[in-house]
C-alpha cells in the first residue's frame, strides 16, 4: 500500500474518531445536563413523588359535635359502632368462613350476596364490611371464636344516638348518608360511614357539627398494601351546639299531648323555644342503622304524618286567637274606640247574608274587652268591616303571623295571611263579606303553632321577639338570648294593656269563655284566648234544628286552639296549643295550656323542684277551682 493510501486511511480513521468522540461526549454532556437536571433542580420533586408511591395519606372522619339542651343534658351524640370486616386474602374460603361466622351472628341472604360482590369488586386485601352495628355480645361472640373465623375482625367506628328519641325528633333532627347532592367539594362528605344532617337542628348546623378531617399515613408496597402505620394526626371534632329546648320539659309535654295536638313553649322575654311538640313523632335512632322500606312505607303513608314537625309545618286557620290582632287594626286605625259599643243579637246581617255568633243568643252591648272576654264574633265582624282587610293583615305581619321567623329549623312554612291585592291576583274580587269573616280569624289564614305562640309572646311583652333555639355554639352565647337583643313593636302601651286586660277576663272572670285554663293561685295569673276553627260548615238550617257539633265524626269537628302568656303581671312564658278536630279551644286545649303552663313555671321558678310525672295528678288537678258561670245554651261550642 502506497504511502499516499495509507496517509487517506488514517485520515478518515482520525475523522470517524473524532465524530465518535464528539458524539459520545455529546451524550455524556446530555447525560451529565441530565442528571444534573434531576438531582440538583428536580431532586425534590422526584423524592415526594417516590414518597408518594411508599406512602398512602387518607383522612379521617372526626368525631360530630354534640348537641346539648339548655341544661347540658345531651340529646344527640356518638356512640360506638362495632363492625365485622373481612379481608378475603386471609382466608382460602370466604363461603365457608360466612357459613361459620352465621352461626355466631345472624347473616341473611341478603347480606352474604352484598359481602360476595364487594369481595369480587375489591382487591382481596381491602376489608369488607360483613355487618356493622353489632351488639357488645356479638362482638364478644366473635373474638372468642377469631381462630375459627380467618380473615374476619371487629372494627370500631361512630354511629349518631339520640337518647331522647321520638321526643325531640321533630327539633333535632336526624343524619344520613351524603346524597350526591350533598358533595360540596368537602373531601370529607366523601369518607365512608360520614353523615350529614337531613333535618332539624343537625341539618341547620351540620357544618358546625361536622368539623375538619385528621389524616393517617400508611405505608404501603407497590400494590397498594398497607405495610404500616407511620403517623397519625386527629382532626378537630365537631363543635358543641347548646338549644333552648328543656329536655325534661319536652318530654313532660310529649307525656301530656294525644295525636294530632302540637304545642310550642316560647320564653316571651327573648323568644328562645323552651318545648316544641307535635303528636305524633318518631325515632331518629332508625335513620342511624338504616330504615326499611317497610319502616318507610309505614310513615309516609300514616295520615298522621309522623314525621312531619306540625309546630312549624302544619298550617290552621287561628279562629278566635286572631281578634286580638283585629282590635288591635280597630284601634290603630280609629275605626272604633276602647270604650266604644257593639250590639251582638247572636248574629250579624250583611246584605243577604246572616253571619251568626257562636252564642245563638247573643253576648247584648259590648266594648273591646268584653269582646275578647266573651269572644263575641258579632263584635269583631262588625270592626273588621270599618277597618279593612289590609289594615288588618299589616298588623298581623308586625306580630309574626305570615311571615318568615327564621327560626334554626330548615323547612319551616311561613304561613298565610290574606290581602286585597292577593285575591286580586287571582282573578276574584274582595268582598266585604270576605273581610267579616276573616275577622274572627276564618277564611284564607294559614298560620302555624309556632307563628301563634309567637304572636303571644309580642302581645305580652311589646318586644319583636323572633323565635329561636340556638343558645350557644362551642360555649359562646349568640344574638337573643337577652329581651333587650329585641326592638319594641311600636304598639302603643295603652293598646297592648287593653288586648292584655281582655286576655285576663277570658281565663279569670267570671263568664270568661277560658276559665279551663285559670292556674292555680299558688302557681301564677295567666291571660289566654281560645278559638276553635270550622273544618266543616254549619248550616243555618242546622243551627235552627238545635245542630250538636258533638254528634259529627271527630274528623270533621273544628279545631281547638289556645294562645296565653303568663305571669300576667310580669310576662315570661308564651304558649300556644293546636288540638286538631278537638272541638273547642275552652274544651280541649285551654286545660292542656293550664296543666303545661303550670309545669313550667314550677320548673322554672328559682328553686324549683321538678314538677310530678304527666299522670300524676295532684289533689288540686284532679278538683280545679269552679267559677260560677251560667250554662251555655244548646248546641253552642266555646270559643
Amino acid at each position: 500500500m502506497s504511502k499516499k493510501e495509507e496517509e487517506r486511511r488514517r485520515g478518515v480513521f482520525t475523522r470517524r474518531a473524532l465524530m465518535l468522540g464528539a458524539g459520545q461526549g455529546g451524550m455524556l454532556g446530555f447525560l451529565g445536563w441530565r442528571l444534573q437536571k434531576l438531582q440538583l433542580e428536580q431532586g425534590e420533586r422526584y423524592a415526594t413523588l417516590a414518597e408518594e408511591n411508599r406512602i398512602s395519606a387518607r383522612l379521617i372522619a372526626p368525631p360530630r359535635g354534640r348537641v346539648l339542651d339548655r341544661a347540658g343534658r345531651v340529646i344527640a351524640a356518638n356512640d360506638l359502632n362495632w363492625r365485622a370486616l373481612l379481608v378475603a386474602e386471609q382466608t382460602q374460603d370466604v363461603a365457608s368462613t360466612l357459613e361459620t361466622l352465621s352461626r355466631i351472628i345472624p347473616l341473611t341472604e341478603q347480606d352474604r350476596a352484598r359481602i360476595e360482590r364487594e369481595v369480587r369488586r375489591r382487591r382481596r386485601f381491602v376489608p369488607a364490611v360483613v355487618r356493622e352495628f353489632l351488639t357488645w355480645e356479638e362482638m364478644a361472640r366473635i373474638e372468642v371464636n377469631a381462630p375459627d373465623l380467618p380473615g374476619i375482625s371487629v372494627d370500631v367506628g361512630t354511629t349518631r344516638q339520640y337518647p331522647w328519641a321520638e321526643h325531640l325528633a321533630h327539633v333535632v333532627g336526624y343524619v344520613a348518608p351524603p346524597a350526591e347532592a350533598d358533595i360540596d367539594g368537602d373531601p370529607l362528605l366523601e369518607l365512608p360511614g360520614i353523615r350529614v344532617g337531613r333535618s332539624g337542628v343537625e341539618k341547620f348546623h351540620d357544618k358546625v357539627l361536622r368539623g375538619s378531617a385528621g389524616t393517617v399515613q400508611f405505608e404501603v408496597n407497590a400494590v397498594g398494601r398497607v405495610i404500616r402505620e407511620l403517623d397519625r394526626r386527629e382532626g378537630a371534632r365537631g363543635q358543641d351546639v347548646t338549644i333552648s329546648i328543656d329536655a325534661e320539659l319536652q318530654k313532660s309535654v310529649r307525656g301530656r299531648i294525644e295525636e294530632g295536638t302540637s304545642v310550642v313553649v316560647m320564653d316571651a322575654r327573648n323568644g328562645e323555644v323552651v318545648a316544641m311538640a307535635s303528636q305524633p313523632s318518631f325515632d331518629p335512632n332508625l335513620f342511624s342503622s338504616g330504615i326499611s322500606s317497610a319502616q318507610w312505607r309505614e310513615w309516609t303513608r300514616n295520615r298522621s304524618t309522623p314525621l312531619i314537625n306540625k309546630t312549624t309545618n302544619g298550617l290552621y286557620a287561628p279562629g278566635s286567637t286572631f281578634k286580638m290582632i283585629v282590635g288591635l287594626a280597630a284601634l290603630e286605625a280609629k275605626a272604633i274606640g276602647p270604650a266604644d259599643r257593639v250590639f251582638c243579637p247572636g248574629h250579624y246581617d250583611l246584605g243577604d247574608t246572616r253571619f251568626h255568633c257562636w252564642s245563638r243568643y247573643g253576648h247584648g252591648s259590648v266594648d273591646m274587652r268584653g269582646g275578647l272576654k266573651n269572644s263575641c264574633d258579632v263584635y269583631f265582624y262588625e270592626i273588621a268591616k270599618r277597618t279593612g282587610i289590609d289594615k288588618i293583615s299589616a298588623m298581623a305581619k308586625r306580630f309574626g303571623l305570615g311571615v318568615d321567623l327564621e327560626i334554626e329549623l330548615p323547612g319551616t312554612r311561613r304561613g298565610f295571611v290574606p290581602t286585597r291585592q292577593w285575591r286580586i291576583d287571582q282573578g276574584k274580587p274582595w268582598n266585604l263579606g270576605d273581610t267579616v269573616v276573616h275577622g274572627i280569624g276564618q277564611g284564607f289564614y294559614q298560620l302555624t303553632p309556632l307563628s301563634l305562640a309567637t304572636m303571644a309572646a309580642r302581645l305580652a311583652t311589646g318586644r319583636a321577639v323572633q323565635p329561636h333555639l340556638t343558645r350557644s355554639v362551642s360555649g359562646k352565647a349568640v344574638r337573643g338570648v337577652v329581651a333587650e337583643d329585641w326592638p319594641m313593636i311600636g304598639i302603643p302601651e295603652r293598646d297592648l294593656k287593653l288586648m292584655r286586660e281582655g286576655m285576663w277576663a277570658v281565663v279569670n272572670e267570671e263568664g270568661g269563655t277560658g276559665k279551663a285554663g285559670r292556674l292555680a293561685a299558688s302557681v301564677g295569673v295567666l291571660a289566654g284566648k281560645t278559638g276553635s276553627v270550622q273544618v266543616r260548615r254549619v248550616s243555618r238550617e242546622q243551627r235552627e234544628r238545635g245542630f250538636r257539633i258533638e254528634t259529627m265524626p271527630r274528623e270533621w269537628r273544628p279545631h281547638a286552639l289556645f294562645v296565653a302568656f303568663a305571669p300576667y303581671d310580669n310576662p315570661q312564658y308564651a304558649i300556644s296549643v293546636v288540638v286538631e278536630h278537638g272541638n273547642s279551644g275552652s274544651g280541649a286545649a285551654a286545660p292542656l295550656a293550664k296543666e303545661i303552663m303550670t309545669d313550667v313555671l314550677n320548673r322554672f321558678r328559682p328553686g324549683a323542684t321538678p314538677p310530678a310525672a304527666p299522670g300524676a295528678r295532684t289533689a288540686e288537678a284532679a278538683h280545679p277551682p269552679q267559677l260560677a258561670e251560667a250554662p251555655a245554651p244548646p248546641g253552642a261550642t266555646r270559643r
